[in-house]
């Protein structure tokens, strides 16, 4: 069992205005000591990445959490202790609270009562930096705030007349409630425009006939420095949570020719927030209409399983699951032969290091083998004139071989099915 309490050495906590963080865990049934002590471990992950110092642990062995105040009342009383003893500012919950437990738990600490999510939201909104992805996390927030305004009284819309109802009018709480709803569906509108405005880009994409990857995976676990690895994209990289929020996407071409284009999304996490899903979803369309999925594993990390069921678990809720998938298991260089053992493991998987670039070869040609899984070599004839059809061959097909005659070129293509439809009217049949 993981200790109540632990107190970190002084030495290890900054001294500047950072806040100081207490966190709390409960064990559930189920959920070994082991696995709360990972969760506390992560959570404190979080906080250092919110820019807060962790200067205390509180755990507690519960069968189900207090209605009023999530722990039992001597836990509570044992925690505001240490909050007084750790001149703490916040405290920082692994499991979510609802609304009233948040607010009692101020009430009798005489701090800030926060959860898991609350720690996310803030990173991402630390992270932001395009327009929408401001919105997205503008949204995330108020839709996470909006049940927990404070004020006592009062309902979402304006008092209607009546006995009873006259007087001074509404209350505060009602007017700043309909503030949030009504900036929550100006976002949403404006969401809704970068959607369709996706669409478009989308739809000349797919004229285009260019293959979709899209790289998924664990927060952390290396998604980007696989992009520039694949495409040289430059982006910039750092060993930190939730660096990466809006999606890049860059192009290359595999050996045989077709151009594919490489898209890197924002990273998941276990618990990931529904409101940030749902905040979310305008970018994360990537990931439902991609070719294929790059899913991207830490191969250096201890709890490399669970995270990989944190990201199937995100891709089910997101109507994704369905989606052809190849699991990468990444930082062999920090592993080792963990990620060569990781991969064995994983039938179809492969490994890789995007640092050094090691196995970066096997990657590209088992994406372009995963991508020809449903493809089909047909003969095309293409008139001599047409340069243009000639072009689209190389662009969206595997050029297996040409021959010139007097009246056609004959060229023999490997074609997705879309492609195969398209250049149906010169096509041979077999």
């Amino acid at each position: 069992m993981a200790r109540d309490l632990t107190y970190l050495p002084s030495t290890l906590i900054d001294r500047t205005i950072r806040e100081r963080i207490v966190l709390v865990g409960v064990q559930f049934p189920g959920v070994t000591p082991e696995q709360l002590e990972h969760q506390l471990d992560e959570l404190a992950l979080l906080v250092d990445t919110a820019g807060a110092d962790v200067v205390a642990r509180v755990v507690q062995r519960r069968d189900s959490p207090d209605p009023a105040t999530f722990l039992g009342s001597g836990k509570v009383q044992e925690l505001r202790e240490i909050c007084l003893a750790v001149d703490s500012d916040t405290v920082v919950f692994e499991h979510n609270l609802s609304p009233a437990q948040q607010r009692n738990l101020e009430k009798i600490l005489g701090r800030t009562a926060i959860d898991r999510t609350a720690v996310i939201l803030d990173i991402f909104a630390q992270n932001a930096r395009t327009p929408e992805g401001k919105a997205q996390v503008e949204l995330a927030l108020l839709q996470y705030r909006l049940p927990r305004l404070r004020r006592a009284g009062g309902s979402l819309s304006q008092q209607a007349g009546g006995i009873g109802t006259r007087g001074p009018g509404e209350t505060q709480l009602e007017t700043d409630r309909r503030r949030l709803v009504n900036r929550i569906h100006h976002i949403r509108r404006e969401l809704q425009q970068i959607d369709r405005t996706r669409t478009v880009q989308r739809q000349g994409r797919d004229r285009g006939r260019h293959r979709e990857v899209t790289l998924v995976g664990y927060t952390n676990a290396g998604k980007s420095s696989i992009l520039n690895a694949l495409t040289d994209a430059g982006v910039v990289t750092q060993d930190r949570l939730f660096v990466t929020l809006d999606p890049r996407t860059r192009q290359r071409q595999l050996p045989g020719g077709e151009t594919v284009l490489f898209t890197d999304t924002v990273g998941f996490i276990s618990n990931l927030p529904h409101e940030l899903v749902k905040a979310f979803m305008s970018t994360l369309k990537s990931v439902q209409l991609a070719d294929l999925l790059v899913h991207v594993v830490d191969g250096a990390s201890e709890n490399a399983e669970d995270q990989i069921a944190s990201v199937n678990e995100v891709l089910r809720e997101i109507g994704a699951d369905q989606v052809a998938q190849l699991v990468v298991f990444n930082k062999a260089d920090v592993a080792g032969s963990r990620s060569r053992e990781l991969s064995e493991l994983h039938e179809g998987s492969t490994w890789v290091s995007a640092l050094t670039g090691e196995n970066l070869d096997e990657v590209i040609a088992t994406i372009a083998d995963r991508l020809r899984t449903n493809d089909r070599v047909i003969t095309l004839h293409l008139p001599l004139d047409r340069g243009d059809l000639i072009a689209a061959t190389h662009r969206e097909g595997e050029v297996i071989a040409t021959t010139t005659t007097d009246e056609y070129l004959e060229v023999r293509v490997v074609l997705d099915p879309v492609g195969v439809a398209r250049f149906s009217e010169w096509r041979v049949p077999a």
